[in-house]
């Protein structure tokens, strides 16, 4: 049980890892590429490399009304809507008050599951957790939490309506999902949630073949598609049916330190002096809930392999 414990923890720690990184791809990316354009080609090139795997395995997709229904539903929540609100935001608030915005993910995983999913309760523990987190994460980001016009306001609603949507993703899947694999369930919601992404970026953004694919550009789509998109969503699913949902989606509140800390060593770029006092609460924030024993374990949700 113990040895399970850890590699929980290990998977948690690498997603912590890998979304931390994705940010600094995401903006070098958006240097060359337009965002939901850039979001599109990631998430094609996925599909495309999630075919190809189920395919080489041999992997079962999903074959009754009600998992389709359900796959349909959290594709365009965690990818139509979650994304494109994220990437199109960000042309008008800071990154750094997108992060503390996207951190809500927390705050409405903790009421969803609390509405999904009767074992897991709402405590007093939990609720103190995911607000110090949330604090810590505003501190790191303090310089830039600002509104400057209507249309930065309106970035704002749409990174927390972004937030809402990624979380009711993942709880209804953790809710009423089982029996398939991570890969084919990324494959099918993917594929569910593209053609809104597609269509909204050739309408506004134009001709796809004509964006500016500098080598940059490439390796950005790349990485984000095979480490930030196939193993992340992969490792997400794995682990979300081990642990609490809650535990799954505090990795919201630690990417965005991690952003910041992989942003000044590979780019440069001015490490706030706030961040070491707002990582500390990050980190006791999130010691308070995925750090914690619990007397009466949960089974894991069985996923065919």
């Amino acid at each position: 049980m113990r040895r399970f414990a850890s590699l929980n923890i290990l998977v948690w720690a690498i997603l912590c890892l890998i979304w931390g990184s994705t940010w600094i791809f995401i903006k070098v990316g958006l240097e060359d590429l337009p965002p939901i354009g850039f979001a599109g080609a990631r998430f094609v090139l996925a599909v495309l490399i999630l075919f190809a795997v189920i395919k080489f395995q041999r992997l079962a997709l999903p074959r009754d009304w009600e998992q389709w229904r359900l796959i349909i539903l959290t594709g365009i929540l965690q990818f139509s809507i979650n994304y494109s609100m994220v990437f199109w935001s960000e042309q008008y608030v800071t990154s750094g008050l997108a992060a503390v915005l996207q951190s809500m993910i927390t705050v409405f995983g903790l009421v969803l599951a609390w509405i999904f999913l009767p074992d897991e309760r709402i405590t007093p523990q939990k609720i103190i957790a995911v607000a110090i987190g949330i604090i810590g994460v505003a501190v790191i980001f303090i310089d830039q939490l600002r509104i400057e016009n209507w249309m930065a306001f309106a970035g704002c609603v749409a990174v927390v309506v972004g937030s809402y949507a990624a979380a009711q993703a993942s709880i209804l899947i953790k809710a009423r999902f089982s029996g398939v694999h991570p890969a084919s369930l990324v494959f099918c919601q993917m594929l569910c949630g593209l053609p809104a992404i597609i269509v909204y970026s050739v309408i506004r953004e134009g001709n796809p073949l004509t964006f500016n694919w500098t080598p940059r550009a490439i390796l950005c789509v790349t990485y984000l598609t095979v480490v930030g998109t196939i193993a992340a969503f992969w490792l997400y699913y794995w682990l979300l049916n081990r642990i609490e949902s809650t535990k799954a989606m505090m990795i919201s509140l630690v990417t965005p330190l991690l952003a910041v800390i992989i942003g000044a060593i590979t780019l440069g770029e001015r490490l706030p002096p706030q961040t070491f006092f707002g990582g500390l609460l990050v980190i006791g924030g999130i010691g308070l809930i995925v750090f914690r024993r619990r007397a009466n374990r949960l089974p894991p949700v069985p996923v065919d392999e």
